[in-house]
């Protein structure tokens, strides 16, 4: 075998597991996944998170050291104005000074830093939530869509079958031509209804491919988990979790502010030459003097503490308006099943039969064209009330399912 034939042959070798996987049916399941990979969102709150992270490793550090430079008692006026060596009291220092913070303060301070990094990474798990969610709502409206369309197809079918043995009577004495005029017009209407159901499958596909970054132009059927318990829901609901992160960064707040009470001390140590003198060394340390603790620190630490207060309050409500979602939720689930099952035993059903019976009635010549094609179309506009009724629940079930944290996510 020729060198460039084996190449071909290799290079195909490899591409046949990508042209597999391009014409296997895009799930549920990677869509979402393809989702969270690709959303801007999510992306950039997870940088949000990696900041404070590397701020909350700052923040229980010492500040740093201040390096101080001057020149003392340098002469203003006179021959040896701004002389260093005419005047015995001018001085030249060089120092450091430190601001002492201490050990209590900066633990207080790198847990607040670190209660707002965990913030942050629950935000960028809300914000993957989010992307999962709407990609599976997206994913729900194309897929529905599809087969809504293909039922419209199945009409379309019909009439065009009745419609071509409608002409064929038409040489025969059983023939009408109103009866083939009737048919052509359905016919019309089916296309036109046709067209209409891919256009709005277009609209969604394209949708789902802003979430998913791929086509996707066959889908499968989605397979929802069983939704989770009230409980479950409540507590992973991204409200609900953010509200308490909060609780959490207002609470270390509230600790940094009560240390702030107590003054952070600074420590200086200088060096001073002096020409024809000995040189000195100064030790200094200075004290911030509270004089007002009253009008100010404590008035800061009662306005952490009433955020506190406000956060608590704030995810009280989160948790009773994600149980009242997800009641309303549960609610419509159960009535939308309900429904499709009596829809599919007291309707479906017997047009279903009817459909049978007309068309055997027809092949005996007891049922016209249009009486059967009336039986189909009623069965196949049933058929997608029941599809429709199937896209609401799933779409409920979407986000029952996909509306909270995923699991493990918050640990």
């Amino acid at each position: 075998m020729s060198t460039p034939i084996l190449r071909a042959a290799v290079m195909a070798a490899a591409w046949l597991p990508a042209l597999g996987a391009v014409a296997a049916p895009l799930s549920l399941e990677q869509a979402v996944e393809l989702a969270v990979q690709r959303s801007q969102m999510t992306q950039s709150a997870r940088a949000s998170a990696m900041s404070a992270s590397q701020m909350a490793r700052a923040a229980g550090q010492q500040p740093d050291p201040v390096l101080t430079l001057g020149i003392d008692n340098l002469p203003a006026t006179g021959r040896s104005r701004f002389s260093t060596s005419a005047e015995e009291m001018t001085m030249k220092r060089i120092g450091i000074a430190q601001e002492w913070v201490s050990v209590e303060k900066r633990a207080a301070r790198e847990a607040a830093a670190q209660a707002l990094a965990g913030r942050e990474t629950v935000m960028e798990k809300v914000a993957a939530a989010d992307a999962r969610l709407q990609s599976a709502l997206a994913y729900i409206e194309a897929y529905y869509a599809g087969e809504a369309a293909r039922l419209t197809a199945l009409n379309e079918r019909h009439a065009r079958e009745e419609l071509a043995a409608g002409k064929g009577r038409l040489a025969t004495v059983s023939g009408s031509s109103a009866e083939v005029l009737g048919l052509a017009s359905a016919l019309g209407a089916a296309e036109d209804e046709s067209a209409d159901l891919l256009q709005q499958k277009g609209g969604f596909m394209a949708a789902l491919q802003r979430w998913t970054g791929v086509p996707g132009d066959e889908l499968s059927e989605p397979r929802l988990a069983v939704a989770p318990s009230q409980e479950g829901f409540v507590a992973a609901h991204p409200l609900v979790v953010a509200r308490q992160r909060d609780i959490d960064l207002g609470r270390q707040e509230v600790e940094v502010a009560r240390l702030n009470r107590k003054p952070n001390w600074s420590y200086e140590v200088s060096y001073g030459q002096r020409v024809g003198r000995p040189d000195l060394v100064s030790i200094g340390v200075s004290i911030p003097l509270p004089v007002a603790t009253d009008a100010r620190q404590d008035r800061e630490t009662a306005a952490k503490r009433a955020l506190v207060d406000k956060a608590e309050a704030d995810t009280e409500e989160a948790r009773r308006a994600a149980a009242g979602e997800y009641a309303a939720l549960a609610n419509d689930a159960r009535r939308l099943q309900e429904r499709i099952e009596r829809l599919q035993a007291a309707v479906v059903e017997p047009l279903r039969q009817r459909t049978a019976a007309t068309l055997a009635a027809y092949r005996s010549n007891q049922a016209s064209l249009v009486m059967l094609f009336e039986a189909r179309h009623a069965e196949v506009e049933a058929q997608r009330k029941v599809l429709n009724l199937r896209r609401d629940l799933a779409k409920v079930q979407t986000q029952l399912n996909f509306k909270p944290i995923a699991q493990g996510a918050l640990q």
